[in-house]
């Protein structure tokens, strides 16, 4: 068995079964599933895990895909890597803090990156931005 650290154990005890299976197990979410998709208020986007900053919330778009959608992110804020599953090739991403899977990126995006993060709403925590 693979000894976690405090720190690790602490961070997957705070997460739902479903948060696991998408965040460490590399799921996703049924799409339209998460009320992410559908949030338009100002504010932040945090990874569910270790709660480093991903999005601000004006990066955010409907895409129509189904799942929480963003042409850009903070910098610094995540990783990719190739992901050669269910037959094709995506580019995959990853909190870069803590390594959780959150989704992919596309790159059928709107203007100006023509980049489309499509993330799963369990691997992200929204906090509003106070007015």
């Amino acid at each position: 068995m693979v000894q976690q650290s405090k720190k690790e154990f602490l961070w997957v005890s705070n997460l739902s079964s479903e948060q696991l299976r998408v965040m460490r197990d590399h799921g996703t979410e049924p799409p339209g599933s998460s009320p992410l998709n559908y949030e338009t208020r100002s504010g932040t986007y945090f990874c569910a895990g270790c709660h480093t900053s991903l999005f601000h919330g004006n990066m955010k778009y409907d895409s129509g895909c189904g799942w929480p959608a963003f042409f850009t992110v903070i910098d610094g804020a995540i990783e990719t890597e190739i992901d050669h599953s269910h037959h094709m090739v995506r580019t995959e991403v990853h909190c870069a803090n803590c390594k959780a899977h959150l989704g992919h990126v596309f790159p059928d995006g709107p203007k100006p990156t023509g980049e489309r993060y499509c993330i799963n709403g369990v691997s992200l925590k929204f906090k509003k931005e106070d007015v």
